[in-house]
């Protein structure tokens, strides 16, 4: 099997960096015999911070064999202008589509700092936020007396991709998303635990194959009962018996994209809220 080419890609913004690091993976997942590292410089808002991050991608450029990439979402001419004079393959994000748009709309850009969230009001912008702290709040099983607030509830074994999946619901699309982790008691009874079942219409079930959750096990607890693949494999078949048992929908998560994951989950979770609440 040949080995992945590695490359070095920087995610620059004079903001959080979301919309750079978003937009540039979506891009480097179109390449999958590379292997990427990324490095992220957030809140490049002046001259000062962009010879900063223009200096660590000069640093990268040198002691690799090849151009570091750059994702950059800089509106100011002047700072954007520093990163461009790197020696890295430097991708102008905004700047690739704000000449057409001027063109289409018949005006100029007002070259304004992040100003995404204004465009369809904070109302939307406050939402996400909201919907971040809550994942945050509440994952692994924390404060499940308050998954009333809950749009989705995420369940499944240890290390099945819960925890990425509700931050992609809630970075992405705003939605309040907190997951449950089934703990050993809980496959021994084979049931699923009153305090999700009392929010059915919420529940997703995430699995995983075997093989896959036990390598990502032993990467934590290496040698451990907890990572062997005979353990990852009666845990997984007795979930998705419980699963199938509650009458709950479940994903794959295997060589399932987080983005493919979310997607899915969105379109189930409608699905029960239209069958349970028809017109």
């Amino acid at each position: 099997m040949q080995a992945l080419k590695k490359r070095k890609v920087f995610f620059v913004s004079d903001r959080t960096g979301l919309t750079a690091e978003s937009y540039g993976s979506s891009l480097l997942a179109q390449f999958p015999g590379f292997e990427f590292e990324s490095i992220k410089h957030a809140y490049v808002d002046s001259e000062e911070q962009a010879l900063i991050t223009a200096g660590a991608i000069e640093r990268i450029a040198i002691m690799s064999d090849e151009e570091p990439i750059v994702f950059s979402t800089l509106v100011e001419p002047e700072i954007q202008a520093i990163i461009e004079n790197t020696s890295a393959c430097v991708i102008n994000l905004f700047g690739t589509f704000l000449g057409p748009l001027e063109e289409c709309l018949g005006e100029q850009s007002a070259h304004t700092l992040g100003k995404s969230q204004d465009v369809f009001g904070r109302t939307g912008y406050a939402k996400r936020l909201d919907a971040i702290d809550y994942a945050l709040a509440h994952d692994d099983g924390v404060r499940p007396d308050q998954y009333d607030e809950a749009e989705i509830i995420l369940v499944g074994v240890s290390r099945s991709g819960k925890t990425p999946t509700c931050l992609l619901l809630a970075m992405n699309h705003s939605i309040s998303a907190c997951n449950y982790p089934l703990t050993e008691d809980e496959l021994d009874s084979e049931t699923l635990p009153a305090v999700l079942l009392k929010h059915r219409d919420k529940l997703i079930g995430l699995t995983i194959a075997p093989g896959q959750l036990s390598n990502i096990r032993e990467k934590r607890r290496p040698g451990s009962k907890y990572a062997s693949l005979n353990y990852c494999r009666k845990e997984v078949k007795i979930a998705e018996e419980m699963f199938v048992r509650a009458n709950i929908p479940y994903f794959e998560s295997t060589d399932t994209s987080i983005e493919e994951l979310a997607g899915s989950v969105i379109r189930s979770v409608r699905t029960l809220k239209i069958k349970n609440n028809p017109a």
